[in-house]
């Protein structure tokens, strides 16, 4: 038997949204500054870059992260690796190669709090059973799922997929029922959602995060021709067909991490 202080009753933290047995817990400011860095935590508090993390109840079920996603854990829970075997791990090393997901996710089962590291990014509970049952992620949203969630790895149904659009050739799916935790760079009331009924959306650069496995994704001139296109100051732009949903940045995500830290001496 454990007890937690100063954690859900702290005045400075916020659970800003729970879905189940997962918790997503937001710090107001962060405190632990000194001279140097004051000012600049006091304006990015302003501005939402707040530390967020995402604290996990288990209650005999089992959940699945990214490596070294784990921060702290209290109680009867056990750890173990999702590698089968040499053979296994060979070849989840080569699926996590060809991404920027890591190859060895751990699995984490019993009972007791399980904590993910903090993150200064934005923390999406995604059920996806709402994405007609399987959910395609952009390099680098994942962070943890239920463990009833399968998690492979897929190619584009195209070279030009990878080559054209600025997009890798391998992406990561998550297929079942559970709710999938993802680290995304823009926050959920900016992000913009797209259903489609048997119909397309055509998106200048990768700014869909996410989309349903049920679409088809393909890399196309932004005119019936080269010249045109030139004209147009458009190249190639992403095409998603049929009927599901896409979750779209509103700017480039690599252009959020462009950011200087300040260092002082």
């Amino acid at each position: 038997m454990f007890n937690i202080k100063n954690l859900f009753d702290n005045d400075d933290v916020n659970v800003i949204e729970k879905k189940g047995n997962i918790s997503v817990l937001e710090f107001k400011r962060d405190v632990s500054v000194n001279k140097y860095t004051a000012m600049s935590e006091y304006y990015a508090s302003k501005m939402n870059v707040r530390r967020r993390q995402v604290v996990i109840e288990l209650n005999g079920d089992e959940y699945v992260t990214s490596a070294g996603a784990m921060q702290w854990m209290a109680g009867n829970i056990e750890s173990k690796s999702n590698v089968k075997g040499i053979g296994d791990f060979f070849g989840k090393a080569i699926k996590g190669s060809v991404t920027s997901e890591s190859a060895v996710k751990p699995k984490y089962q019993g009972y007791g709090l399980l904590a993910l590291e903090p993150t200064y990014d934005y923390i999406l509970l995604e059920d996806v059973s709402n994405w007609n049952g399987s959910i395609v992620l952009e390099d680098g949203l994942f962070l943890g799922c239920q463990s009833t969630l399968d998690n492979t790895v897929v190619m584009r149904s195209n070279l030009s997929s990878a080559m054209l659009g600025g997009e890798g050739l391998f992406n990561l799916k998550l297929t079942g029922k559970g709710i999938a935790i993802l680290e995304s760079p823009v926050p959920r009331e900016e992000l913009i959602e797209i259903t489609l009924d048997n119909d397309q959306i055509k998106i200048d650069g990768n700014m869909a995060i996410a989309w349903s496995d049920s679409l088809k994704f393909t890399v196309e001139k932004s005119t019936k021709s080269l010249l045109g296109s030139a004209v147009a100051g458009e190249g190639f732009v992403n095409v998603y067909r049929g009927t599901g949903k896409i979750l779209m940045s509103p700017v480039r995500p690599e252009s959020l991490n462009n950011v200087l830290k300040y260092n002082p001496k």
